[in-house]
């Protein structure tokens, strides 16, 4: 019988209750014992739902208080120096959970690790750091606990664990050297780890190997045979699966397929084509796990196309070999549709979430093993299909034309840099090192308060906006009395950069509960792009504006991008995104139009999730970010040259696009480069970026105010490679869930450190 399998499912609860123990625990208001409570209490419900829903290979070990990948380091003691020794969060004691934490977030003087996306997902996942001479060992049996937990609940689950070369390739040296030279010293952990499992009741192991759907180099494809081996040998009992996702396998195949595990996972969503080539590639005796229902997006399946599809396949592997499954875990999905709240039962009839999609792989399950009613099943999915493809709500006529008419003049300024530079400089009248925010101001309890008021019907609009006015009058004063060079508004009437305009622009709707975690406790509502996109009315102008009349200084419009718009919602599946990125961008064009208009001097149209689209093959890169830098350009093109343009980018691997973020032509560019010790800044020079940059000084995700030394630090290493005048001095990312307390001792040190910076550049010069 063709069996069904999850690879993981999202930890954060229904209603997010993980968010809400985490950040009681870091106040101080629930104690380590009262966090590990809501953890289990989660795990069980989870767990009981997925058996519920008929899946039989149910994943443990997927639970993390903040990430998997920081959970791995320290499960294998790659803890480093500053955090103390290894330890083990299995017990969940406070002096674990606290060490735990202060390597995800820092505290205390202590510098949190680096932060950056998985893969090409919004997930941000934490760097290990590792030495050249590091130390593993097996040290947090947090896995296993999980495993027997579940056993003892009555349910047997897969232990899941990130494979020794994905782990390596997530990782990076301190030393700057190649983090697989480490393999032969990591798999003596690694080999404890499994035996440990089997030890703890473990009957089958997932393995993630994601990085195999990479570009690998000579010495990984080595080290896959060479581990693989080893942990082979280490558990002979156990039924290994080897997990792959996010891609398809590509000039890889044989060597996975050549691994000696048991079942190997692919994912037929991102590649459906490599299902043929698998199924001929795959000796008999391995299993073959069909990641056939999307873990990364919300349109519900066709499930008879597939049906039809993996029929054939089925018969000719033989049913006992095949596992359904997600194409990858469920983390990336919210939870449940029947949480909506939204009303909207046409767009909810085309969707499936977390718990949707087990739905729709134990259905397909059953209709290949020829269950009756699960085969009249399969006739609803292709109606609501059918529905979509057909609705007038999809496809406006007026959007298309005018992207045909669209010329390559659109997508260029009206002069080069220099000569922008020069206008622009002289209307805004800048300091040297002129500071600046990223955007957003704290959303205090009081702000979430004033929203949530006026979302019961407590409060008026014309109440509401007036607390708006308030909240915003202030952030601007103290911005002026910190002495901040250039202002922003706070963005108080916002509730998250991309979500804000999904509820303005036409093509998108919102959901009430679709919440995912994009790191730690930060959780995100994507809203879901469904049909061709146009601006019905201005969307940030009258903010803009208020705002820019509350001051003299320099005040910035602020937008999010049209690739972060894009990465950062579910996107419809039913054209090129290329098509969907030029609609978005059109949009945001007649935006940053107005707003120039309405006498705003600078608008910022930010662009973090330009490199997390980024294609996980080198030979698709050129074709993405050609398309996705013009579609930037033509959302910021219409301009003057004396108005500025800024574009924030944040966490992630720079150097694979500095030639595309030359190519954005943006007049400013703030980078996150606190965590990273700086290292983009090199980076920019090396790549000769001609324009200006505010590399981040204050990592805004760690709560803790940075001092004097690190800030000055990154200052002159900034300094030392790119002159002072095309420098700004910024934060690393927005200030949305910081507090006010820690904003202003922050922002006065960034300030004061300007200063210093200055005086310091005086100083050389002088005779």
């Amino acid at each position: 019988m063709t069996t069904t399998a999850n690879l993981g499912f999202p930890r954060i609860g229904r209603d997010r209750e993980l968010k809400w123990a985490q950040e009681l625990h870091w106040r101080g208001d629930l104690d380590a014992s009262g966090l590990a409570d809501v953890a289990a209490g989660l795990r069980a419900t989870h767990w009981r739902l997925q058996q519920d829903k008929g899946i039989q290979h149910i994943p443990s070990g997927d639970f993390s208080y903040y990430d998997q990948v920081l959970d791995t380091a320290v499960t294998l003691g790659a803890v480093p120096e500053r955090f103390g020794a290894p330890f083990d969060i299995a017990a969940s004691d406070a002096d674990a959970l606290g060490s735990y934490f202060t390597m995800a977030r820092g505290g205390n003087g202590i510098p949190a690790l680096e932060l950056t996306k998985w893969f090409d997902t919004n997930y941000h996942y934490l760097v290990p750091e590792l030495a050249a001479d590091q130390e593993f060992r097996y040290s947090s049996k947090a896995t296993a606990a999980q495993l027997q937990e579940a056993s003892a609940l009555g349910i047997a689950t897969r232990p899941v664990v990130i494979g020794p070369l994905t782990f390596l390739r997530l990782a990076k040296r301190t030393d700057g050297g190649d983090t697989i030279e480490l393999l032969d010293a990591i798999l003596p952990a690694y080999v404890d780890w499994l035996t440990d499992l089997v030890a703890s009741g473990a009957t089958e192991i997932q393995l993630d190997e994601p990085a195999l759907v990479l570009d690998l180099s000579p010495a990984e494809i080595d080290g896959y045979g060479r581990a693989y081996a080893r942990l082979r040998d280490a558990v002979p009992t156990a039924k290994l699966t080897l997990a792959t996702y996010f891609g398809g396998l590509g000039d890889n195949l044989e060597l996975a397929v050549g691994l000696p595990v048991d079942v190997l996972h692919v994912d037929l969503v991102r590649d459906p084509g490599q299902l043929d080539a698998v199924v001929a590639a795959a000796p008999a005796s391995l299993g073959l796990s069909l990641g056939v229902v999307d873990g990364r997006n919300v349109w519900r399946t066709d499930l008879t196309a597939l049906y039809q599809r993996l029929l054939p396949v089925v018969e000719q592997a033989g049913s006992d070999r095949i596992q359904l499954a997600p194409s990858c875990s469920l983390l990336h999905l919210p939870v449940d549709l029947a949480s909506e709240t939204g009303g909207d039962a046409e767009l909810e009839s085309w969707l499936a979430f977390a718990t949707q999609r087990l739905d729709e792989v134990a259905l397909l399950a059953g209709a290949l093993n020829g269950d009756a009613d699960a085969l009249a099943g399969l006739a609803e999915s292709t109606a609501v299909l059918a529905a979509r493809r057909t609705s007038p709500r999809v496809l406006q006529p007026a959007v298309q034309e005018r992207l045909a008419a669209v010329t390559p003049d659109w997508s260029r300024r009206r002069a080069a840099y220099p000569k922008r530079a020069a206008a622009q400089h002289a209307r805004l009248g800048l300091p040297l090192l002129p500071t600046t925010t990223i955007g957003s101001f704290p959303q205090t309890a009081e702000v979430r308060r004033l929203r949530a008021a006026h979302r019961r019907g407590e409060l008026d609009a014309e109440a509401y906006r007036a607390g708006l006015e308030e909240f915003t009058v202030a952030c601007i004063r103290k911005q002026e009395e910190l002495g901040v060079d250039v202002l922003v508004h706070g963005e108080f009437e916002r509730t998250d950069m991309v979500e804000h305009f999904g509820l303005k622009l036409d093509g998108f709707t919102t959901t009430s509960h679709g919440w995912v975690q994009s790191y730690g406790s930060r959780c995100v509502k994507p809203p879901v792009l469904f049909g061709d996109v146009a601006r019905p009315e201005p969307m940030t102008v009258d903010w803009s504006a208020f705002a820019a009349a509350q001051t003299d200084r320099p005040m910035k419009g602020m937008l999010t991008g049209p690739i972060t718009i894009l990465q950062w919602s579910f996107v419809r599946d039913d054209q090129p995104e290329s098509v969907t990125a030029r609609q978005v961008a059109l949009a945001l064009r007649d935006e940053v139009v107005d707003l120039e208009a309405a006498g705003l001097p600078i608008v910022q149209v930010d662009e973090p999730a330009l490199r997390e689209g980024l294609p996980l093959r080198r030979r698709d890169w050129a074709a993405y970010l050609d398309w996705a830098t013009e579609a930037f350009r033509l959302s910021v093109s219409g301009v003057r040259n004396d108005t500025q343009i800024h574009t924030h980018m944040c966490y992630a691997e720079f150097g694979d696009v500095m030639d595309a973020i030359i190519a954005l032509d943006a007049d400013v560019i703030s980078m996150e480069a606190s965590r990273s010790g700086g290292e983009v800044v090199a980076e920019l020079a090396e790549a000769g970026y001609p324009n200006e940059v505010g590399p981040g000084v204050w990592d805004i995700h760690s709560p803790r105010v940075p001092s004097a030394d690190e800030v000055d630090a990154l200052f002159e290493t900034a300094l030392a490679v790119l002159p002072a005048e095309r420098l700004w001095v910024n934060p690393d990312c927005g200030l949305k869930t910081r507090g006010w307390p820690e904003v202003e001792a922050s922002l006065a040190e960034l300030v004061a450190a300007a200063a210093r910076a200055r005086g310091r550049l005086v100083a050389q010069v002088q005779p």
